[in-house]
């Protein structure tokens, strides 16, 4: 079982599923010959040749819709968009069409298509390429969202969103491409779209993330078991369907939840599991639900992003306020 960072895990599924079934194709800029801006898709082009990697001019709006027409066709596409930034320009073809299309037929049709976009902040990228965009997608009905934080999860979360009849918009941490490597067992074995995962359990906090900042809660979480504090850390990994049951079970035991997103704060994902536990676990609660994020700004240019970034420091001072409100007994 080899060692592999997070990029070299969405190769590897990609590499696995092309093998498997011969109606995955993949396009995108650079992708063929090139192997993607990232090195994502590096090898596919020898192996499985142009007319099942293709690639595309530079027009994103481009590579949605032909991802969504061959997905009408009986192929499964997997699209990848360099940056999140570039993003925007697929909104049109991704929530008018693709999230539509099971509604639009009366279920007589689906649309099997991934789109894969690195997400966030952390490499001091110029504008535009920085961009945390699982919120604007999570709103839209008919899209499901996925955010893996490691290596071996994104393996099975895409496997699984390449198989899944309807759209899936996989978000892959930029910073985490190359941030530490796990062993990746390529198995076949696709990890479920409907569930987060307890990363740890513990009794006294729940920590909650997705994406890049798992690394970040991870650390705060070793910090706080230092001073002898037990936070169960929560990795939604799928936004869309959200998988409450496992976040209220969490808050039941604890009594406590800091969500952290790296997104700006307003209207964000921690916000609809905030107002979740307010609706459905406010009883369980010894204290407010406290939110740590971006801000609600422009992320800065290159090194002034680490101003932005929420970090270990921040997660912990949102803990700290939790605990003067309600002290651990």
């Amino acid at each position: 079982m080899p060692d592999l960072t997070l990029i070299e895990a969405v190769n590897l599924a990609m590499h696995s599923e092309m093998a498997r079934d011969g109606d995955v194709v993949v396009l995108g800029e650079d992708i063929g010959r090139n192997g993607g801006v990232f090195r994502a898709t590096v090898g596919l082009l020898d192996k499985f040749g142009p007319e099942r990697v293709i690639d595309t001019p530079l027009a994103e709006t481009l590579v949605a819709a032909m991802a969504i027409g061959l997905s009408t066709q009986g192929l499964r596409p997997v699209a990848e968009i360099q940056f999140s930034g570039f993003l925007y320009p697929c909104v049109d073809q991704v929530v008018n069409h693709a999230a539509r299309y099971r509604n639009r037929t009366r279920g007589r049709m689906s649309c099997p298509l991934v789109i894969r976009a690195p997400n966030g902040g952390g490499i001091h990228a110029p504008e535009h390429h920085s961009e945390s965009l699982e919120t604007t997608f999570a709103h839209m009905p008919g899209l499901r969202v996925v955010a893996p934080s490691t290596p071996a999860r994104a393996y099975g979360l895409l496997l699984a969103a390449i198989r899944d009849p309807d759209p899936v918009v996989f978000l892959e941490p930029t910073r985490c491409y190359r941030l530490f490597k796990q062993p990746v067992e390529d198995d076949g074995e696709a990890l479920p779209l409907d569930a987060c995962f307890v990363d740890r359990e513990g009794g006294d906090l729940t920590l909650v993330s997705w994406g890049a900042m798992m690394h970040d809660t991870r650390q705060a979480a070793d910090r706080l078991a230092e001073e002898g504090i037990a936070a169960e850390v929560i990795d939604v990994a799928t936004l869309k369907p959200l998988d409450m049951d496992t976040i209220l079970a969490s808050v039941a035991k604890t009594g406590r939840c800091v969500i952290v997103q790296e997104a700006a704060r307003a209207g964000g994902w921690a916000s609809e599991i905030s107002a979740n536990l307010a609706e459905h676990g406010l009883l369980s609660l010894f204290a407010p639900v406290m939110r740590v994020s971006g801000y609600d700004t422009v992320m800065p240019l290159a090194r002034l992003e680490r101003a932005y970034l929420p970090d270990v420091e921040r997660i912990l001072a949102e803990v700290r306020k939790v605990f003067e409100i309600a002290p651990k007994s």
